[in-house]
């Protein structure tokens, strides 16, 4: 058993440049915000010589101003380079991005740039001053989006139909207000997509089994994953897709709150989770014998209970999970596990009014618990743990060491990330350290700080396909 912690390596950038929308000519111009590039849109022409010297002025600097995204369409979790050309040399900017979820829900980033001697901005070698975060990230703008309302997390639903488009924009100067009162200079939008070109989205309801399928272009067969989130319930499958786009055929799978099923979680049936496994090795287009999974949170706890039961489960991606029933029994044919009661009394309430969990959770080491021990011993095939040290659920750092003392040599790996939260996802989701969740009264605090937690996102994303790779057979690659 080993463990690491490890810096991530630099993104890389992508090919494809984006021919660029910037302002420019005369008339009125209706941006986004309802503001012209010359005058307000619907306003009265501006009129007088001082007036046309002013507007030929910004028609000469507009008409220069060049934004740029490379690739303009690419998957949610690559990299893409953001280019600025034709400012001044030396001239202080905002750059900001923003998107809307499909509920209508805005988030949003912006950072402060001078312009190099030749009036260029390059976020992936020049460092922001100020904003959403400072330093050299290329991928800033992107990684550190966050929501206008408070408590909201960025999910994206429409996984298969429609891309999150992404606007990106220059402002002259320091622009702090929500929305920026000085004209934009310029903008280009950025497509980023949760599945690759050819990948299928299969809604599934077969027998008690619900969820959707995820199937990447061709013939096959394909390594297969359950993937599975956790005590928000539903189905939440953006990082099916993802994986689909790289080769795996991906059960992203519901367990409560969804279609039919048991809209509260009362027990953890594992003959369910056995049927989904069952289901998905049959499939033509899976390879078998072996399949592996991938849970957070409450799904990292039945992914480990499934590395421990089920012999076809051989390759485990456990994300801030426990190694202890918590909260809600096992069953598994005559097999009861009894669960670790919560400590409720103990909940946390912030400055915010949300909810910190941490100390909700019982020690497990107390020998009182140890009939509800998830039995790892019987792990037969691999097991990489992902923790998040700023996890503000739980102690997931000592629930995967605790499993890992009780695993077969040789059988398990940990990554552990400090400053990371609980909600470790792939790259190109923000960090939602505070969201509300179905299940609770208020909003739960997950922990994490910025900078480090996309650090943790970006190096675990290709440890985890890699580790999915090696444990399962190489996956074809969907290129977008």
């Amino acid at each position: 058993m080993w463990e690491n912690t490890v810096p991530p390596p630099r993104a890389g950038l992508g090919p494809n440049p984006l021919v660029p929308h910037s302002r420019r000519g005369n008339g009125a111009f209706q941006d986004e915000f309802g503001t012209g590039g010359l005058r307000a849109a619907g306003a009265p022409p501006r009129s007088g010589p001082r007036w046309a010297q002013e507007e030929e002025k910004e028609r000469g600097q507009c008409s220069m101003v060049e934004v740029t995204v490379t690739p303009r369409s690419s998957l949610a979790d690559r990299p893409v380079q953001l280019r600025v050309r034709g400012l001044s040399p030396s001239q202080l900017v905002t750059l900001r991005a923003w998107l809307k979820d499909e509920q209508g829900e805005r988030f949003q980033s912006r950072a402060f740039f001078r312009a190099d001697g030749s009036g260029e901005v390059d976020p992936g070698s020049q460092a922001a001053l100020g904003g959403s975060y400072s330093g050299v990230w290329p991928m800033g703008l992107f990684w550190f989006l966050q929501p206008d309302t408070l408590f909201r997390r960025l999910v994206k639903r429409d996984v298969a139909g429609s891309p999150f488009l992404v606007r990106l924009e220059v402002f002259d100067g320091v622009q702090l207000g929500a929305e920026p009162q000085e004209r934009l200079l310029g903008w280009c939008e950025a497509e980023r997509w949760y599945v690759g070109p050819g990948v299928q989205r299969v809604p599934v309801r077969q027998g008690r089994v619900r969820g959707a399928l995820f199937l990447p272009p061709g013939p096959g067969p394909f390594p297969g994953v359950i993937d599975m989130f956790g005590g928000a319930g539903g189905l939440i499958d953006f990082r099916a897709g993802l994986l689909a786009s790289r080769g795996f055929a991906v059960l992203a799978l519901a367990f409560f709150a969804y279609d039919d099923l048991p809209q509260v979680l009362s027990q953890f049936d594992l003959e369910y989770f056995e049927e989904a496994a069952d289901f998905l090795l049959r499939h033509p287009k899976v390879r078998g014998p072996g399949l592996g999974v991938v849970g957070v949170s409450k799904g990292a706890e039945v992914a480990l209970a499934l590395a421990s039961f089920l012999p076809q489960v051989v390759a485990t991606v456990w994300i801030n999970g426990t190694a202890f029933l918590h909260g809600t029994p096992l069953v598994y044919k005559d097999l009861r596990i009894p669960p670790i009661p919560y400590r409720v009394e103990r909940v946390l309430l912030t400055e915010a009014g949300a909810l910190d969990n941490s100390a909700v959770f019982a020690d497990p080491r107390d020998p009182a618990y140890r009939a509800s021990a998830i039995p790892v011993e019987n792990v037969r095939g691999k097991v990489l743990f992902v923790v998040g040290e700023a996890d503000r659920s739980f102690n997931s750092k000592l629930f995967a060491q605790l499993a890992l003392a009780r695993m077969p040599p040789e059988s398990g790996r940990i990554l552990s990330y400090p400053g990371a939260g609980h909600l470790i996802e792939p790259p190109g989701s923000p960090l939602c350290s505070v969201s509300c969740i179905r299940s609770s009264p208020r909003p739960v605090v997950w922990g994490g700080e910025p900078q480090p937690h996309a650090r943790a996102q970006e190096h675990s994303w290709h440890e985890i396909v890699r580790f999915l790779e090696q444990q399962l057979g190489p996956a074809a690659t969907t290129k977008l």
